[in-house]
């Protein structure tokens, strides 16, 4: 039995844990992954070369955009020996055939995401354009997922300009089933956009399984740098990863002066933030 004054006194702790902060140990982020984009002039010269320097950077994760003339079985061979996994790709098109190629590829070397990275101008003019894109991509991600890929789509800054006074990026992801079509955020080119990316993790909670992480100098150029010695503050971004359901984030630099450089400095202060 309970008496009356240690039921109170029960009753008192249980209100001031209620109202003291929750402490938690910081996070840090388990595996880094690097889109080969940022090296694909290294890429060009010794494929094999610059996985293997990429591994010895420290990154665990590599994302394709081109295997540079290399066949599938070649390239999971690579990856294998240099400890890497590649769970995602770009891939430029979506026509049937190429689509077909581009899963049979991924299942080979082990992509689990699938990725357009871009609209082509004269399919963007008009919402009946976004509209069509987005059936499009209900399609060919309908396709994918019976082969065992997840379809994504990465967007740039174009995706935030106003078309007939909405934003074609929202058109996008009204049009398209969350379920077929998911996300991978380029935080520099959403941030670009005018646009908090805070705001589409609580909007499309779930939806983003991808990011590339990559740093602006601000505003009035915004000028590329390197991760972490920009404006975007990845330690706010990375606290609300759950949220958005962040599984591989992707260091990128479009036009780095020394690839091998950037991708090691980024590297390194991603592996230090804690959030």
């Amino acid at each position: 039995m309970i008496d009356r004054r240690d039921f109170i006194g029960t009753l008192g702790a249980l209100a001031a844990a209620a109202v003291l902060p929750t402490c938690r140990a910081p996070r840090r982020l388990d595996r880094i992954g690097v889109q080969l984009y940022t090296v694909r002039g290294q890429m060009e010269k010794d494929f094999e070369g610059t996985l293997a320097r990429v591994a010895e950077i420290g990154y665990n994760d590599v994302e394709f955009a081109g295997y540079f003339n290399h066949a599938p079985a070649q390239v999971r061979a690579m990856l294998d020996r240099h400890g890497l996994a590649a769970p995602a790709v770009h891939t430029g098109s979506i026509a049937p055939d190429d689509w077909a190629k581009a899963l049979d590829a991924a299942q080979v070397i082990g992509h689990k995401y699938i990725v357009v990275p871009w609209i082509p101008e004269e399919r963007r003019k008009t919402l009946d354009d976004w509209k069509r894109v987005a059936a499009d991509f209900n399609r060919a991600a309908a396709t994918a997922q019976t082969a065992g890929v997840q379809f994504a789509y990465h967007n740039h800054d174009f995706e935030f300009l106003p078309v007939e006074g909405r934003v074609p990026y929202d058109v996008l992801l009204a049009e398209t089933d969350p379920k077929l079509v998911q996300l991978e955020i380029d935080l520099y080119w959403i941030t670009k956009g005018g646009q908090d990316p805070l705001a589409y993790f609580a909007r499309w909670s779930g939806r983003v399984p991808l990011v590339h992480v990559k740093d602006s100098a601000g505003p009035p150029d915004h000028r590329m740098v390197d991760v972490g010695t920009g404006k975007i503050d990845f330690r706010t971004i990375f606290a609300h990863g759950a949220q958005a359901g962040i599984k591989h984030p992707f260091v990128e630099h479009d036009e780095p002066p020394d690839p091998f450089a950037s991708i090691k400095a980024s590297y390194d202060y991603l592996k230090r933030l804690e959030f």
